[in-house]
């Protein structure tokens, strides 16, 4: 009997265990999945891939951390800038391309899992590769956000800043950097937080312009399909990104 009783004891725990370890591989594999779901990234779209290209007198290369997109004859500041959070650089490779059609040496920066706030000091790596060119910086969302930071530790480094669908936060304020300023916002965009949007002008110089895009959202500042969560767009993805390249050129003309 006693015999039993331990062999039954024996066999309890036996059972627990594997009734533990199942529980274990089925939390990992739960996690596993939930991970790789929020960290999976949003990619370039076709027009995006084809924005990848040499063309239109815009060489496009590709850095270990950056996208290069070089015009045939640069004119003006050169442009630093952040993607959004967990979008891949590509993505803004039509905007890239179209500054650098202007004449305006872009960069585009190439984040650790496509999360900027993990290296927001990258743009020193980019300004020692070009020690001959002048920068402006910016970025979308999350991008804009480590920008801003990014600034606010280099008063010196750079002629002025510009937000797509972003904000500055205290550590990013730019106040009182005396450089120009620039924050575009998509009249349908569903993913900024409004109300940090609006705390975040008071980081922001005097002096800031402010434009608007009419019918535009958070996802068609790049090419890389509907984020989730946000609105609905009124506009096409073209005219968001003509209203985008125009309002920052006209930037950028204001600062040369």
């Amino acid at each position: 009997m006693r015999n039993r009783n331990r062999y039954n004891t024996g066999r309890k725990k036996r059972g627990i265990w594997k009734f533990l370890l199942v529980l274990l591989a089925l939390i990992v594999i739960g996690l596993g999945y939930v991970g790789y779901k929020v960290l999976t990234p949003y990619g370039p779209q076709e027009i995006a891939q084809t924005a990848m290209e040499t063309a239109d007198q815009v060489t496009v290369s590709e850095q270990e951390n950056w996208i290069d997109f070089a015009p045939e004859k640069p004119e003006g500041v050169s442009v630093i800038f952040y993607p959004g959070g967990l979008v891949k650089p590509e993505s803004y490779a039509p905007f890239a391309h179209k500054l650098a059609e202007a004449g305006h040496h872009t960069i585009i920066a190439k984040m650790p899992v496509n999360l900027a706030v993990l290296k927001q000091d990258l743009a020193d790596e980019i300004r020692n590769a070009y020690p001959d060119d002048t920068f402006v910086m910016g970025g979308h969302s999350l991008g804009g956000s480590m920008a801003a930071r990014y600034a606010a530790a280099h008063p010196d480094a750079l002629q002025g800043i510009f937000f797509l669908a972003s904000y500055p936060d205290e550590k990013g304020s730019v106040k009182s950097l005396d450089i120009p300023a620039l924050s575009i916002l998509g009249t349908n965009d569903e993913v900024v937080n409004s109300t940090k949007y609006q705390s975040g002008r008071a980081y922001l110089p005097e002096d800031t312009v402010y434009y608007t895009i009419e019918g535009g959202n958070h996802s068609q500042f790049g090419d890389y399909g509907h984020q989730s969560g946000d609105g609905e767009p009124g506009i096409s993805e073209e005219e968001q990104l003509t209203q985008t390249v125009k309002t920052v050129l006209d930037w950028l003309n204001g600062i040369q």
